[in-house]
């Protein structure tokens, strides 16, 4: 989970009870599962006997990051920005321990309650003062927009002395020592160990955790539907434990390192087992098991496995054998209601999967259709003037539909 350290890290947090922190940008009122990581640190860090702090950049947050960015970033409004900080400090209260008695209990903090009375006269003269432009200019995020065709605003520019007035100012007021984050912040993160050093003859420290991929060079946490997210509300412990079940073998084995607690030698063993028969797949359900059982908790993980029985262990049977209260009781499958009158008149399959919203767009329905990726009622469908009508409803009211291999919705016609 290391990719770059500052030298002497590792010693000082051999020598003492550090606190660190790490920065989470509130760009949605919840986090995804790319955000993973760095809780998983700050949870590691914190069972290592040290003293984690969560970070929500409040005012960052109305800046913007150029870190990997190609083109500057829609500002949120104060409203948007306050509502996503909310939600993201509710997540990350769910995963560290905050109680008051212990002596490295972990902390949230918001950069807006410090940067909110900073004038910018002040900031100029406390913070631009001591780190030169041609220091900035050096990191690879800004130079990569100063070269390239958009170019980037003093706003963006500025982001890296915000970060690291961060880090001085956790130092000053925590004792906070340690900065983690992804190694894309790396050229943020170090302007706050030399703001430190600058302004107060400080030491602190940096390490970075890798970006996480994908063996197909696909992005990570990405699927048909958009983000994986942690809130059970965009994205449902079911489709949370599909993501994780579905990957790689090459992925499986080196995620189940990152995103379990799970010991070296168990690991060891479950990449032996899984390379005597990968039919099996011990190391995506191991890996799907702990995860989800870490972000939604066992009864979600337990309601996710029952889901994913009864669509997936028998798909050979019809859909007739599933009764209403399979139907209903499927938790996590995106659900919807239908007109019972353009069910009894008939509607053609390409109208009905457009305006149920299964498909952004009748043209992309019937491309689907054509190409054998839509089932209905785990019947394949290939001709695009197929007819829905009252012919098809399972116990009367249900349409379950199948977009590609993975994806159900059950529609329900009132």
């Amino acid at each position: 989970m290391i990719q770059d350290i500052m030298p002497g890290t590792e010693e000082h947090l051999n020598k003492e009870m550090t606190t660190g922190y790490i920065g989470f940008d509130p760009t949605a009122d919840s986090l995804h599962i790319g955000s993973l990581v760095p809780i998983l640190l700050l949870v590691h860090f914190q069972k290592a006997g040290h003293k984690p702090i969560a970070l929500v950049g409040g005012a960052t947050g109305m800046v913007g990051d150029p870190s990997g960015k190609s083109e500057e970033r829609n500002l949120l409004s104060e409203e948007a920005l306050q509502k996503n900080v909310a939600g993201v400090k509710a997540q990350l209260e769910k995963f560290l321990d905050f109680n008051p008695s212990l002596q490295n209990a972990a902390e949230m903090a918001n950069n807006y309650d410090w940067f909110k009375s900073i004038s910018f006269i002040d900031f100029l003269r406390d913070a631009g003062k001591h780190i030169t432009v041609n220091y900035m200019m050096a990191k690879d995020s800004v130079k990569k927009r100063i070269e390239g065709e958009t170019g980037i605003s003093y706003t963006e520019f500025a982001y890296q002395l915000m970060q690291g007035y961060d880090f001085y100012w956790l130092y000053q007021h925590k004792n906070c020592k340690l900065q983690m984050g992804g190694s894309d912040q790396w050229g943020n993160m170090t302007t706050g160990t030399e703001l430190i050093r600058r302004k107060c003859g400080g030491e602190a420290f940096v390490f970075t955790n890798p970006l996480i991929t994908k063996a197909d060079g696909g992005k990570f946490g990405k699927t048909e539907s958009g983000n994986v997210w942690l809130d059970a509300n965009r994205t449902s412990p079911f489709q949370f434990y599909q993501f994780w079940l579905n990957a790689s073998d090459t992925d499986a084995e080196k995620w189940i390192k990152i995103f379990t607690f799970l010991s070296k030698d168990a690991i060891e063993m479950l990449v032996h087992e899984h390379k005597m028969n990968p039919a099996a797949r011990v190391l995506q359900k191991t890996l799907a098991q702990e995860i989800t059982s870490f972000v939604h908790g066992k009864d979600e993980y337990e309601k996710a496995i029952e889901t994913t029985h009864k669509l997936f262990a028998n798909q050979n049977a019809p859909a007739e054998s599933l009764s209403a209260e399979d139907l209903e009781n499927l938790e996590g499958v995106v659900k919807s209601n239908f007109s019972k009158e353009k069910i009894t008149a008939g509607i053609d399959i390409v109208s009905f999967l457009a305006e149920t919203a299964i498909f952004d767009s009748k043209g992309n329905a019937r491309k689907n259709v054509q190409g054998g990726g839509v089932s209905i009622n785990r019947k394949k469908v290939e001709a695009a003037d197929f007819k829905i009508d009252p012919s098809l409803l399972l116990h009367d009211k249900y349409i379950l539909v199948q977009k590609g291999k993975k994806n159900y919705y059950l529609v329900k016609v009132i």
